[in-house]
């Protein structure tokens, strides 16, 4: 058990430098597509990748938890990417990323009621830090922010707790479920609102570019079917606290990247915030190794 929440922490490590360092070239493909459909693409054959994984393992497929999957997807996979990849339309990268990890502070309220995982006093020492540095970046007294991507990307936020609190509860619920088999088709079901939206909205054709197929490719095999696996299973081993704050490294690399890539350079405030939520990530994890050897 001890080495499976060990293979946790390192896989949602490794997914927030996959999804971090994504970010930028999120909103570069939206040069070439629209929101809508770029979420699609990369939701929908990240599911049919997981599925072509799953006949080649020889492992069920069709599955009687797979319909009470639906909501999970929706918020999961159309609510948390489709409101994400919108925000970064609106807006910039770097301040999308982070706003997107308002999450945490979801999860946090939202697990103490749903999943009686109570944070110790320490523990909320963290959290309030780095809340501290979400609100440095979030930069309310700035009348030049654009508060339309702002929205987006809390709601982005917002989406993706809720997705992670029911994930913990299906886990819960349904301790057999395999994890590969749950992520395909929460992922199919959050593609069907998305192409939907596409149905009802009219929109500038893609522009398949070689520049563009290389983006989705990256995101429909890595940003998706592995990123994703490595989420679930981290949910799956680890407190739901625990994993949504460690998922803060996510912004971090996203706005770093932002500024190589996008030449996106983060301002003072910018900067106090990134070091606050480093500095309360670090103080959870020294406080949860404290914690597991008391």
């Amino acid at each position: 058990m001890k080495n499976k929440k060990i293979l946790a922490v390192g896989g949602l490590l490794l997914m927030s430098i996959i999804w971090g360092s994504n970010i930028p070239y999120m909103k570069v493909a939206l040069d070439f597509s629209g929101p809508a459909e770029f979420a699609f693409l990369r939701n929908f054959f990240g599911a049919m990748v997981l599925f072509i994984i799953l006949l080649m393992l020889r492992k069920p497929v069709l599955i009687k938890e797979a319909p009470k999957l639906f909501i999970l997807g929706l918020f999961q996979t159309a609510g948390f990417t489709g409101f994400l990849i919108w925000a970064l339309m609106e807006g910039g990268a770097s301040k999308t990323a982070v706003l997107t990890f308002t999450m945490p502070l979801w999860v946090a309220l939202m697990a103490w009621p749903l999943l009686q995982e109570r944070l110790t006093s320490s523990q909320w020492i963290s959290v309030l830090i780095c809340i501290l540095g979400i609100g440095f970046i979030f930069d309310p007294l700035n009348i030049d922010n654009n508060f339309r991507s702002t929205l987006l990307a809390l709601a982005a936020g917002f989406s993706w707790a809720i997705g992670t609190i029911m994930s913990k509860r299906i886990h819960r619920q349904y301790p057999k479920i395999d994890l590969l088999t749950m992520t395909a088709w929460q992922m199919l079901w959050g593609s069907i609102p998305i192409l939907l939206i596409i149905l009802l909205m009219e929109s500038q054709p893609i522009l398949w570019t070689p520049y563009f197929l290389n983006i989705v490719f990256f995101n429909v095999v890595f940003v998706n079917a592995i990123a994703y696996l490595l989420w679930f299973y981290a949910l799956k081993h680890l407190e739901a606290s625990l994993v949504s704050m460690l998922a803060l490294f996510t912004p971090i690399s996203g706005a770093i990247s932002a500024w190589f890539l996008l030449n996106e350079v983060p301002n003072s405030f910018e900067k106090i915030g990134f070091g606050l939520i480093l500095s309360g990530i670090f103080l959870l994890l020294l406080y949860k190794s404290k914690e597991k050897l008391s």
